[in-house]
């Protein structure tokens, strides 16, 4: 690792004072770093929802090429670098994820004493990808442009990683920052979530490129970043306004938000009344020749057993009307055993509504519906949030369902944070319909990160999305990403609107990460050429 140490203007008490605040962070030692890393990775993580802070995104970033300037003072400098980077992940990761205790405070009584260890412990893992990241950077840092593209390219590889690795957990990406707006999120269409990531952490890293130069070339880096994000924008306004939405005149969507509080939700003698409360939403006359009626997750656990509850919603809903709810099923497997699974059940009318068609989450929630090592954690105490001894068993992947004469994706809760897992490659459905249920999260940036999430699913994939949450937020977006109506957090409502026709399919969902690659690619090159240009 090759030190970057500032060019003097003179003595040091003449120095300009921002030379000397950089100073005071590539010296920073110890504790000290650490805790200047994790206010650097708090700065960042403002960026996202509810937020939106953009410019710390770069203060958070640019800070942490500064810090890791400092580590190449030290006696280790690639613990000091990965002790530097982890620290920043830790503090960006527990601003980003400190909503993961209000899940266990809603059953306070077994799971209170958890919330810390997960409120902690998610960063403190986390933190290991940016802590990777920053060792690997240190490996290869020259000065000027070369360490800000080097650092940019080995947080994205890390940021992939982290989406995949043990059943991965791609939430926060740094392009999320982008997608507080429609048109931050546009590019994503041609390279995905990671490959907005990676432009986001080289416009991130761009104005500490260039603080070692002199005269108006210290700023270079500042305007690159600056305009980059101009460009960003104004490329994604171009495009939405290039990109008209049609919709489906003969079909409508209602979108029902009951906004049960979770306590209550998951009381069983609340049943019938929560049930209730959907009907009570969804019982207006229709607005289209084909209607389909969405209910978020788990709307009403094991309905498809009750004919009664069936019978009642036949009576009560439009008579052309599909209904697409979320339930808990139980199935008995080859040995009698129940198991249970998250999943949605499609309902036409006619037949007592009897659910013709279900799709069981793959993607489980780590704790929330499944306990990894079970029989470990479980001798240590441990147990999932869900009401089962062995949580939810795991559903066979991503599916379209044909209803209506439409195709859907569906997805559930914490399966529209992936990018690329929508839906099978080869099935490119009409819409997409998310049912969630963020009430575990109370009012905090949870529920709000997580629609971010699932607008960048539209972008990618150019399909519209219905998406019903218990408490919020939902909303119809429409395949280029704009919110077309939304009901905000914490609020009963209906979204009645006709459902917009998919755009033509976009790059990212022909080719994948592919761009992402080829880019990252381009990155490493440039900053092995700058970094070589350096050397000599």
């Amino acid at each position: 690792m090759t030190a970057v140490s500032a060019r003097d203007s003179g003595d040091a008490p003449n120095r300009p004072q921002a030379q000397r605040f950089i100073e005071v962070i590539r010296n920073v030692a110890g504790w000290r770093a650490g805790g200047i890393a994790s206010l650097a990775g708090i700065a960042a993580a403002l960026s996202m929802a509810p937020f939106y802070a953009l410019p710390g995104l770069a203060v958070g970033f640019s800070a942490l090429v500064l810090l890791i300037d400092g580590a190449g003072r030290r006696e280790r400098p690639l613990r000091a670098a990965f002790f530097r980077g982890w620290c920043f992940g830790f503090g960006f990761f527990l601003l980003g994820l400190y909503w993961l205790g209000f899940a266990f405070l809603v059953q306070a009584d077994s799971f209170a004493w958890m919330a810390p260890f997960a409120v902690l412990g998610m960063p403190a893992f986390l933190g290991i990808f940016t802590g990777a990241a920053s060792a690997a950077a240190a490996c290869f840092w020259r000065p000027g442009w070369s360490r800000a593209l080097t650092l940019a390219a080995c947080l994205a590889v890390t940021e992939y990683l982290r989406g995949h690795i043990l059943t991965g957990l791609p939430w926060n990406l740094p392009g999320q920052a982008f997608a507080g707006l429609a048109a931050g999120g546009q590019t994503a269409a041609w390279y995905g979530a990671y490959g907005l990531s990676l432009i986001a952490l080289l416009l991130a890293t761009a104005p500490a490129a260039t603080i070692d130069e002199v005269g108006a070339r210290r700023w270079a880096g500042m305007f690159v970043a600056v305009l980059g994000t101009f460009a960003l924008y104004g490329v994604g306004a171009v495009r939405l306004a290039l990109s008209p939405v049609s919709t489906h005149q003969d079909v409508a969507v209602r979108i029902v938000q009951p906004n049960i509080p979770q306590r209550e939700k998951i009381d069983w003698d609340l049943w019938w009344r929560n049930l209730d409360i959907h009907l009570n939403l969804s019982a207006a006359p229709p607005t289209a020749s084909r209607n389909f009626v969405i209910w978020p997750e788990n709307a009403a656990p094991s309905l498809n057993e009750s004919v009664e509850a069936q019978a009642e919603i036949d009576k009560r809903l439009p008579p052309n009307s599909t209904l697409i709810y979320g339930t808990a099923r139980r199935e008995s497997d080859a040995d009698g055993r129940d198991r249970y699974f998250n999943s949605i059940a499609v309902a036409p009318a006619g037949n007592g509504r009897q659910p013709t068609e279900y799709y069981d989450k793959h993607h489980l929630a780590p704790f929330g519906e499944y306990l990894p090592m079970q029989g470990l954690l479980r001798a240590v105490g441990l147990a999932q949030l869900a009401p089962y001894d062995d949580g939810f068993t795991k559903g066979a992947g991503p599916a379209v369902i044909t209803t209506g004469g439409l195709s859907f994706a569906p997805l559930i809760c914490f399966e529209a944070v992936f990018p690329n897992a929508v839906h099978p490659p080869t099935q490119r459905p009409d819409w997409i319909v998310t049912v969630t249920n963020d009430a575990w999260f109370g009012d905090t940036s949870g529920p709000r990160q997580h629609l971010d999430q699932a607008r960048l699913r539209s972008i990618e994939t150019g399909l519209p999305m219905a998406r019903s949450a218990n408490t919020g937020v939902s909303a119809l977006i429409d395949p280029a990403g704009r919110y077309v109506a939304r009901i905000s957090l914490y609020e009963p409502g209906v979204i009645n609107a006709l459902l917009p026709k998919p755009l033509a399919p976009t790059l990212y969902s022909r080719f994948g990460n592919s761009f992402f690659w080829a880019m990252l690619i381009l990155i490493i090159a440039a900053s092995g050429f700058l970094g070589r240009r350096s050397a000599r």
